[in-house]
C-alpha cells in the first residue's frame, strides 16, 4: 500500500530562479524507513515540508502537482488537518514547543486530538521509557540541553502514533548513545507497527543502515531518485566515512555498516598491517611552524591585520571550576587548559555540561566556584568590547546571532564589527557553502545555511580564542571537509579552537585532543587518537573497521595507500 505520493511536484518560492524541488514523481510504501539525502541547500526540509503541509501554507510559495498522505492532498488540507496522520519534528525543537515542561510537551498533541485520559497517561510514560526522558519529565524544556530537548519534540509527535513520521535532522543535536536509541525506536515503529519514516539526516554515518530506501536529491531542481540504499551510496555526491572506505578498497558491493565493512575489509588490514598511522598528538605546532604551515584562502586574500593580532597567542585556563544552573549542578571540579595552536574537542552525553563550559569561557555565565581565564582575564567580569577581541563564540543556535534582513547586510555588519576589508565576511561565507544569494532573508535559509553564515560572521574577527557549540549541525560533508580546512588553517595561525561536539567524525579530522564530560566532570583528556581509539561510543567509523590499528579517518588510509603504492 502507497503510504506518501508526489504526482510531478515542484516547489518555489518568490524571488527565487529556479524551483527548490523539481518533477518529483515517486511512492513512498507503508512501513517503510525512507532516507532522504543531499547537499546542505538542495531541497531536503521543502521536500519534507510538502508531507507535513508546510509547504505551502506554513512557508509559502508554489506547490505544482500534488502530495497525498494516506489519500490526503496536502494543498486542500492544512497541516492541523493532517495532525492524525502526520507527525513532523523539523531541524529547530525550540520552535516546535507549545507548553513549558517536558511531561505536559508529551501530552499536547494528544489533548489537541481528544484522546483519552488514560489512553494518553499510558502514552506519555512509553514515550518516557522509549527516549530515555523519564527523569525530565518535570523539568522546564528551557532548562534542558539541546540534545534532551531534541528527544522531547521527537517523543511528542510519537505519541499520538501517527501513520507518517517526518524527521529533518532528527540525531543532529543528539549524542552517538542517545542517536542509536532514538533510531531503535524509529526501526520498532517501522516494523511492529507498519509507520511510515521520511526522514532528513547529514549524518548518514549513524542512519543510513536502517533505510529501506534512499530518496537522493542530486542537485537543486534535479528529479530525486528513490532506489536501494547500496547503490544509491556508490553514485551519491554525500557519503558517509565507511562508503568512502569502501569505495577507496574497491569494496563490492559497497558496505553500509561497520559489521559489513569489517568482514569485507580483512584484505585491506593486511595492506596496512606495520604502518603506522600518522599521530596528532596534544600538543600544538610550535611557532615557527605554524609561520610554515599553509593557511586557507580567506583570511590571507588582501586583509589588514587587526589591531589585536597580537592576541592571537591566547589561550586559557579553567581551574576547579564549578557552574550551577538553577537546581542543577552542571559542572564540578573542572580543569582545562587550552594553549594557542590547539584544537580541542569537548565530547559527552547531551546534558553532560558541555555548552554549561563554553558559555562560561565566552562569559555568558559566571563561575559558582574555582576561575576561568581567557588570555589571563576573567570573562564575566571584562567589557564586551574588550571580551570580543579575545573570544568568539558560534552558539548551538546560529539565529541568535542573525539580526539583518539579508545575508549581505549581516556580511557588511560582520566586517564593520571586525574592522575587516569590506567582502572579508561574504568571501567565506562562499567558502564554506557556495551558492547563497546577497538578497537572501536569514529565515529563508536552511539550518546548514545559517549555521555556515554564523560561522563566518564569528570567523570574520578571528579571535584568539574560537569556541563552537555543535558546529556542522546541518552541513553536509563537503561543507564539513570545508570548515575543517578552514579551521586547521587558524590553529596553524596560533588561533586556539575549542568545539562542543557529538561529531566523532569530526574530532577524528580536526582535534590535538579530546575532552569527555560526563555529569559536569572530566572523565576523560588526552591526544585524539588514544581517547578515541578506547572508547566503542566515540569511536569513528574507520576506526571501528579497521580495529585493532589505530586509523581515524579515510584521508590518513588513503595518504598511507598512497605512499604504499608509490
Amino acid at each position: 500500500m502507497t503510504m506518501i505520493r508526489f504526482e510531478d511536484v515542484s516547489v518555489r518560492y518568490e524571488g527565487t530562479a529556479r524551483p527548490t524541488v523539481d518533477h518529483v514523481d515517486l511512492a513512498v510504501p507503508e512501513g517503510e524507513l525512507v532516507l532522504v539525502v543531499g547537499s546542505s541547500g538542495v531541497g531536503k526540509s521543502t521536500l519534507l515540508g510538502t508531507v507535513s503541509g508546510l509547504v505551502p501554507h506554513f512557508t509559502g510559495g508554489t506547490l505544482r502537482g500534488r502530495v497525498t498522505v494516506a489519500g490526503r492532498d496536502t494543498r486542500t488540507h492544512k497541516p492541523r488537518e493532517l495532525a492524525d496522520v502526520v507527525g513532523t519534528v523539523g531541524q529547530d525543537p525550540l520552535a516546535h514547543f507549545v507548553t513549558d515542561t517536558v511531561e505536559d510537551e508529551l501530552a499536547y498533541g494528544m489533548e489537541s486530538l481528544g484522546l483519552a485520559p488514560d489512553v494518553m497517561r499510558r502514552r506519555v510514560e512509553e514515550t518516557l521509557d522509549l527516549l530515555g526522558l523519564a527523569d525530565l519529565r518535570d523539568r522546564p524544556i528551557t532548562t534542558l540541553s539541546g540534545g534532551q530537548q531534541q528527544r522531547v519534540a521527537i517523543g511528542s509527535v510519537l505519541t499520538p502514533h501517527p501513520k507518517v513520521l517526518v524527521l529533518d535532522e532528527p540525531t543532529s543535536a543528539l549524542d552517538p548513545a542517545a542517536a542509536e536509541e532514538v533510531l531503535a525506536v524509529l526501526q520498532r515503529l517501522v516494523h511492529d507497527l507498519g509507520t511510515t519514516v521520511l526522514m532528513a539526516e547529514h549524518r548518514l554515518e549513524r542512519v543510513v543502515q536502517y533505510a529501506d530506501q534512499v530518496l537522493l536529491l542530486p542537485s537543486p531542481g534535479a528529479a530525486p531518485v528513490l532506489g536501494d540504499p547500496a547503490e544509491l551510496m556508490a553514485v551519491s555526491p554525500v557519503y558517509p566515512p565507511v562508503v568512502a572506505l569502501g569505495r577507496l578498497a574497491g569494496l563490492t558491493p559497497l558496505p553500509l555498516t561497520v559489521r559489513d565493512a569489517r568482514r569485507k575489509a580483512a584484505g585491506l588490514r593486511e595492506r596496512l598491517d606495520g604502518v603506522t598511522p600518522p599521530e596528532r598528538g596534544a600538543a600544538p605546532a610550535a611557532p615557527e611552524e605554524r609561520d610554515a604551515a599553509p593557511a586557507g584562502r580567506w583570511w590571507r586574500r588582501g586583509r589588514k591585520e587587526p589591531a589585536h593580532q597580537g592576541a592571537a597567542a591566547t589561550g586559557a585556563r579553567v581551574q576547579g571550576l564549578a557552574v550551577r544552573r538553577g537546581r542543577v549542578e552542571a559542572l564540578r571540579r573542572v580543569d582545562l587548559s587550552v594553549a594557542p595552536g590547539e584544537t580541542i574537542a569537548l565530547m559527552g552525553r547531551n546534558g553532560a555540561g558541555k555548552s554549561t563550559l563554553l558559555s562560561t569561557l565566552v562569559g555568558l555565565l559566571p563561575p559558582t566556584a574555582g576561575t576561568v581565564r581567557v588570555g589571563g582575564a576573567a570573562p564575566h567580569r571584562t567589557a564586551p568590547r574588550e571580551l570580543i577581541r579575545r573570544v568568539g563564540l558560534v552558539p548551538q543556535e546560529p539565529r541568535d546571532l542573525l539580526y539583518a534582513d539579508t545575508v549581505a547586510a549581516e556580511c557588511a555588519a560582520a566586517d564593520h564589527d571586525a574592522e575587516a576589508p569590506a567582502g572579508s565576511c561574504r568571501d567565506l561565507v562562499a567558502e564554506l557553502l557556495p551558492g547563497i544569494a546577497d538578497d537572501t532573508h536569514p529565515r529563508d535559509l536552511s539550518e546548514g545555511q545559517r549555521l555556515a553564515l554564523a560561522l563566518a560572521i564569528v570567523l570574520t574577527a578571528r579571535p584568539p580564542l574560537l569556541l563552537l557549540d555543535e558546529p556542522t549541525r546541518g552541513l553536509d560533508y563537503a561543507a564539513k571537509a570545508r570548515l575543517v580546512t578552514i579551521l586547521r588553517g587558524l590553529a596553524a595561525e596560533g588561533h586556539a579552537i575549542v568545539l562542543a561536539t557529538h561529531d566523532v567524525e569530526l574530532a577524528a579530522e580536526l582535534a590535538h585532543r579530546v575532552v569527555i564530560l560526563a555529569d559536569g566532570e572530566v572523565v576523560a583528556d588526552g591526544p585524539t587518537a588514544e581517547v578515541v581509539v578506547s572508547s566503542p561510543a566515540f569511536a569513528p567509523q574507520v576506526t571501528k573497521v579497521l580495529a585493532p590499528q589505530r586509523w581515524l579517518t579515510v584521508a590518513q588510509v588513503r595518504d598511507a595507500l598512497e605512499d604504499l603504492d608509490g
